[in-house]
């Protein structure tokens, strides 16, 4: 199960990398068309917006399953490994809901976005905003996983030192687990 959940997040971070790309070629593109032919591609200016969207949320998932976002670590710190659990735990609960929150706000929003067509390519904008039911649900599973790992103490000591920002090296760890 975790091989295939590791292969899944190597496709987001190959999807992540295809959609900069593509962001960075089409403007690169319409820069060069705009200053040296007098023209340009209105298709790109869209789509690379739309690119930038997903790539922003899409991005989130997987810097949330790494750790990756901005966490208040030096308060953290201060406390003990029971302490920091409970931040822990606490912090998984409040991501849950706000990220509980952001899927049933894109709920509610996409009827509108439904309806609502881009001016050039004519994509329903469902396709556009649409990606906040990804990244509400993405976090919530990873934030319910870890909240359950935590309640159930099978917590790792990487974990618990990703979480603080520490960065151990194995003795270390093997010190503080003993």
């Amino acid at each position: 199960m975790q091989k295939a959940i590791d292969l899944f997040y190597r496709f987001l971070e190959l999807l992540l990398i295809v959609l900069l790309s593509g962001m960075a070629i089409m403007v690169f593109i319409n820069v060069i068309m705009r200053y040296g032919f007098n023209s340009g591609l209105n298709i790109s200016d869209e789509l690379s917006r739309y690119f930038f969207v997903w790539l922003t949320f899409i991005g989130a998932v997987v810097a949330f399953r790494e750790h990756g976002h901005v966490g208040v670590e030096t308060l953290v710190m201060m406390f003990g490994r029971k302490g920091r659990i409970i931040c822990m735990i606490l912090s998984n609960i409040i991501i849950i809901g706000v990220s509980a929150i952001f899927f049933w706000g894109t709920w509610k929003q996409s009827p509108i976005n439904a309806s609502m067509d881009a001016p050039v390519t004519k994509i329903s904008m469902i396709w556009v905003y649409g990606i906040g039911f990804f990244t509400g649900a993405g976090v919530v599973i990873i934030a319910l996983e870890r909240l359950i790992r935590l309640l159930t103490g099978r917590v790792t000591d990487e974990e618990i030192a990703a979480f603080v920002g520490e960065n151990m090296t194995i003795e270390q760890m093997a010190e503080r687990s003993q």
